[in-house]
């Protein structure tokens, strides 16, 4: 199966500083770093997302929001787990509201380190998300 459009990104903060965040907004959807010259677009809504971008640790108010979209989601999809807290906690991890990383509740298929991560790894992260949801496709 092809995909029939461009990919679309949706950005998910599981308990973050907004640092990840930021750097989304002022770094990548920049147009020196524009994702659109990836094919992608960037969406306000997860129901039609085909890229989970994840930025932050999972705390225990985010859990539940994270599971109910990842269970409820259309197949295929694709995770980025994006910046040093989402991939390891960062400095958050001994915080009494973080339960772990994003990897811990559901499956990553791409990890950008960095705190912030620099605009290029993002950008490198989604094209190989884009690779990866590409083969997803292709399987079904």
């Amino acid at each position: 199966m092809e995909m029939s459009s461009n990919p679309k990104i949706f950005r998910i903060n599981t308990g973050s500083c907004n640092g990840c965040d930021v750097e989304i907004a002022a770094s990548v959807m920049s147009s020196r770093f524009d994702l659109q010259k990836l094919g992608c677009e960037y969406i306000e809504t997860s129901e039609d997302a085909d890229i989970f971008m994840i930025t932050g640790p999972v705390t225990a108010r985010s859990l539940p929001f994270l599971k109910e979209v990842i269970k409820n989601h259309k197949k295929p999809y694709v995770v980025i787990s994006l910046g040093t807290c989402s991939v390891t906690c960062g400095i958050f991890r001994d915080s009494y509201p973080i339960l772990g990383p994003v990897d811990s509740y559901v499956n990553v298929d791409v990890n950008v380190a960095g705190c912030p991560p620099r605009p290029q790894a993002i950008l490198e992260g989604v094209k190989t998300a884009i690779e990866i949801l590409k083969r997803k496709n292709n399987e079904i």
